[in-house]
């Protein structure tokens, strides 16, 4: 028997093993049709969901190893059920970005240069 936690990262799905256990904490993994804890131990043919993103991956427990084995062994671990990963969509990508810098002198004037403006044209208060 192996914890789940532990698995996900032997077999890559996660980077880490703090990843993995939040992820099932957060509801995102599913094991046989039930949500799981990061402490439920794993049998062989057991058929686990992983919602990443907008994409779920489904994979069915082939092998389990709790020690990390070489990144060409790992497929032997699972048989892979999950749909392609969909594309990634650039209008999301660019609504994640942070908003540019606005460059010095471009659109509205700032603060400090309105009351600048204000000063050289005599409307002081």
């Amino acid at each position: 028997m192996v914890r789940l936690d532990k698995w996900l990262q032997v077999a890559r799905v996660f980077k880490t093993r703090t990843q993995a256990t939040k992820a099932c904490e957060l509801g995102r993994v599913v094991v046989n049709g039930q949500r799981a804890k990061p402490h439920r131990n794993l049998a062989l043919g057991d058929r686990v969901e992983i919602e990443i993103g907008d994409w779920t991956r489904v994979l069915v427990v082939r092998e389990l190893a709790e020690r990390p084995i070489a990144k060409a062994e790992v497929p032997r671990l699972f048989e892979d059920l999950s749909l392609p990963r969909p594309a990634s969509d650039p209008l999301a990508r660019l609504l994640r970005t942070p908003p540019g810098r606005r460059e010095p002198g471009a659109g509205r004037p700032t603060k400090r240069e309105r009351r600048e403006l204000e000063r050289l044209r005599g409307e002081d208060d």
